[in-house]
């Protein structure tokens, strides 16, 4: 019994030690929803200013299942929205300078969030706004609008 109580110390000492020199599990950072989604329309807004609708096109769903809504009615898919967008806006002038203004962002599940704004386009031919909402999902890890109603 006397050799048994130096040993059954000497393993507490030796597990503990053990235990405090492990390194301490890496904490999963976890990016708000938020900030991520203001990101895509920051994006949005920086690539219209700069003339470069395609680019703007990235914060939408690549896919035939896009919708946007808009005062000439409902469009369905991504590439006939671009279309539209090059339609209605062939060149700079007409694209002036945009800016979004976000209302709300409601995260309502765990990849999915509800939008409201304000857009603003000011233009030497005339300065245009009004609001929209987004229904954006994170789809492949990124945040993308895959219902625009904007009027």
């Amino acid at each position: 019994m006397n050799r048994t109580l130096p040993f059954l110390l000497l393993s507490i000492l030796f597990l503990t030690t053990v235990e405090a020199k492990r390194k301490p599990k890496k904490k999963i950072q976890t990016i708000d929803p938020r900030i991520e989604i203001q990101s895509v329309l920051m994006k949005q807004q920086k690539a219209w200013n700069e003339g470069k609708i395609e680019v703007y096109m990235q914060g939408y769903w690549n896919s035939d299942s896009l919708t946007f809504v808009g005062k000439r009615g409902v469009t369905k898919g991504w590439q006939n929205t671009l279309e539209n967008y090059k339609k209605s806006y062939p060149d700079k002038t007409a694209m002036g300078k945009l800016k979004l203004e976000i209302i709300s962002i409601k995260i309502i599940g765990k990849d999915i969030a509800f939008v409201v704004g304000r857009w603003d386009l000011t233009r030497t031919i005339g300065n245009v706004g009004g609001h929209f909402t987004l229904l954006m999902r994170k789809i492949k890890g990124k945040w993308l609008i895959v219902a625009d109603h904007s009027s």
